[in-house]
């Protein structure tokens, strides 16, 4: 017989899915996916059944196909498959061809999911299989969400498997004789996975023979544990982040103030990719000079004064754009400028606005970002003044610096440090007789 009530049991405990929901099956051919398969079949849940060809084995890989389309039909279910140029996307994408199978499957079964209305994917994951991922994520290294392995649910994604280990699956299959077919690869130690299921964990089981079961209610604590951290994180960033326009803002005391200060930074830092070298970078900087950078794969993270400042790293606002007389707006960024010239004298007090003597302009104009070394003479003044300076006594975040447009005349001066100040030389005096505006517009 079927281990039904296990099967309905554990998935009304982990609330895998509702009734009248449909569930899409991953399934290969092998004994896990054949028995997720008839359980599903069994208990009535509308399903289909979807299979990857790899191409990987030959001869072997279109037999598996072959076998999962005759069982889906013979069940009379929807019967979905694909297959993949596995190397070929390894070696364009410079990983494993396991981890791009892995890849290739997903995005498939997400695929077919949406196409065809199905509410869940199911994969057919044992106790067996979350043991060798946890001891994966141990000797790669990981933080508390890799020691619970692999979860029951997670988005779309079910096991409902999880409550079966290989023996008590190889006992099911066995004892209702059900056909399957079986992966040569799985024998070879080639892949990490299989050398840590045939040469590490027959060991383990030799100190405990219930090496699954005691695997399973670890796994079950560490997700308990990961929960409790996932709600004192909230608390804690509810707290201390501030979201503003510009970036997320956290202030350096209260980052000395964490405890665990390493974990809890670590983790509310998670979601902006900075792994844990980093973290420890940021820790030993926190009384480090304004300015230091330290980066992930999408955000910096900046010491700006009296605060850590995270920002989404952009594509480089373009640079040397060019106003020649003719020329009306200039896109920079999400600003935009816009030239005009008139006869009127008449100027406003606007920092969004630079009225210029015509006759002191050299064309092309010159939109870019600031560089190194850029100095004017404020308006008002008589002195050079650095770029890097004026922003420092504007209180300019580091990070926004290179997203504000400098206007630069044809000999170099800069003119115009668009929606803050004025060069002093361009001003309009007693004998300008035309006058160029520029205006900032900001999206």
């Amino acid at each position: 017989m079927l281990p039904l009530t296990q099967f309905q049991d554990f998935i009304e405990h982990h609330k895998l899915f509702n009734q009248g929901n449909r569930i899409l099956l991953a399934v290969s051919g092998g004994k896990d996916s054949v028995l997720m398969l008839h359980l599903f079949k069994a208990i009535g849940v509308e399903i289909g059944v979807a299979h990857c060809n790899f191409n990987l084995r030959a001869d072997e890989a279109q037999r598996d196909e072959n076998f999962v389309k005759m069982l889906a039909a013979s069940l009379s279910l929807p019967f979905y498959v694909t297959q993949f140029d596995t190397k070929k996307y390894a070696a364009e994408n410079k990983v494993s061809t396991q981890m791009a199978a892995r890849s290739l499957r997903y995005a498939w079964f997400e695929e077919i999911r949406i196409k065809e209305n199905y509410d869940y994917i199911a994969l057919a994951q044992h106790q067996n299989d979350a043991v060798e991922t946890v001891i994966i994520n141990l000797t790669r290294g990981t933080g508390i969400s890799g020691l619970h392995g692999i979860l029951p649910k997670r988005d779309r994604l079910i096991r409902p498997l999880l409550f079966l280990n290989r023996q008590e699956i190889n006992e099911v299959v066995n004892k209702n004789d059900l056909s399957f077919v079986e992966d040569s690869s799985n024998l070879s130690t080639n892949y990490t996975r299989n050398k840590i299921r045939l040469e590490v964990i027959p060991h383990l089981q030799e100190i405990n023979p219930n090496l699954e079961k005691t695997f399973a209610e670890n796994i079950a604590r560490f997700a308990e544990i990961e929960d409790f951290l996932a709600l004192r994180l909230k608390k804690i960033a509810e707290k201390i982040i501030i979201k503003k326009g510009d970036g997320i803002y956290i202030a350096l005391n209260k980052i000395e103030n964490l405890n665990p200060q390493k974990l809890l930074l670590f983790e509310l830092l998670k979601p902006y990719g900075f792994t844990e070298t980093v973290i420890s970078e940021i820790l030993s900087s926190l009384k480090g000079l304004t300015g230091t950078h330290f980066f992930s794969a999408s955000h910096q993270a900046i010491i700006n004064r009296n605060h850590l400042v995270i920002v989404e790293i952009q594509e480089g606002v373009i640079a040397n754009q060019y106003f020649h007389p003719v020329t009306k707006t200039i896109k920079f960024g999400e600003s935009e400028i816009a030239q005009a010239f008139t006869d009127d004298l008449k100027f406003e007090v606007n920092k969004f606005k630079a009225f210029v003597d015509l006759s002191k302009l050299i064309f092309p104009l010159i939109i870019r970002n600031w560089q190194n070394g850029d100095k004017f003479i404020p308006l008002g003044m008589r002195n050079f003044k650095k770029l890097s300076d004026f922003f420092i006594d504007e209180k300019v975040p580091l990070h926004l610096k290179t997203s504000i447009p400098i206007l630069i005349n044809g000999n170099g001066d800069v003119i115009w440090i668009a929606g803050m100040r004025q060069d002093n030389r361009y001003k309009l005096t007693a004998t300008t007789k035309k006058v160029a505006i520029f205006e900032l517009k900001i999206n």
